[in-house]
């Protein structure tokens, strides 16, 4: 009788692996904080599964979108409360605040200095690799347009779409993440 429930066990497990396998290699990252050290940890996730083989894409959100705008834009033919909203906002990867110890701005330069000293690749240089390495970004479509940010203001190779491309993306990935 054990033997037949050992036999049945793995079995299953067997096919489990199998319906793991036949997914691919593929990983998805769902990325809405725009906090220095979450998106760092997004990306150094993001490349080290490159690096290894799979297939990334990186869905970004939300205040993660700061993470993926280029530092300088212009704001014409945007509607005021557009314009206070990219105002407010951090203009790119250098300018993230943290989610601890940000003390106004010094925390990241603190962190930068510190991530330098121990040769840790800069965050926008991590972001061109892995985007040279193959990470596809999309941009959420919804929230750029609730924040007033568009296509061009993001980074170059950055992809915009619906969470309908998160979802297709997501469920024929073996991995999704959401940080």
């Amino acid at each position: 009788m054990e033997q037949i429930d050992l036999a049945n066990r793995v079995k299953e497990l067997e096919d489990r692996l199998s319906r793991l396998e036949a997914k691919g290699s593929q990983m998805t990252l769902l990325l809405l904080s725009g906090d220095f050290d979450k998106v760092m940890a997004t990306f150094i996730v993001a490349s080290g599964a490159l690096a290894m083989g799979k297939k990334v894409t990186m869905f970004v959100t939300f205040w993660g979108l700061d993470a993926i705008k280029k530092p300088r834009f212009s704001t014409a033919g945007r509607n005021m409360l557009e314009r206070m909203v990219l105002w407010m906002r951090p203009k790119g990867p250098m300018k993230l605040g943290t989610s601890k110890m940000n003390f106004a701005g010094i925390g990241p330069r603190l962190f930068r200095y510190m991530m330098g000293r121990k040769n840790v690749v800069p965050l926008p240089t991590l972001i061109a690799m892995s985007q040279e390495m193959g990470l596809k970004i999309i941009a959420c479509q919804m929230s750029m347009d609730v924040m007033g940010i568009r296509k061009e203001d993001l980074l170059d190779g950055v992809e915009v779409g619906g969470v309908a491309a998160f979802l297709n993306e997501s469920f024929s990935s073996n991995t999704s993440l959401f940080i």
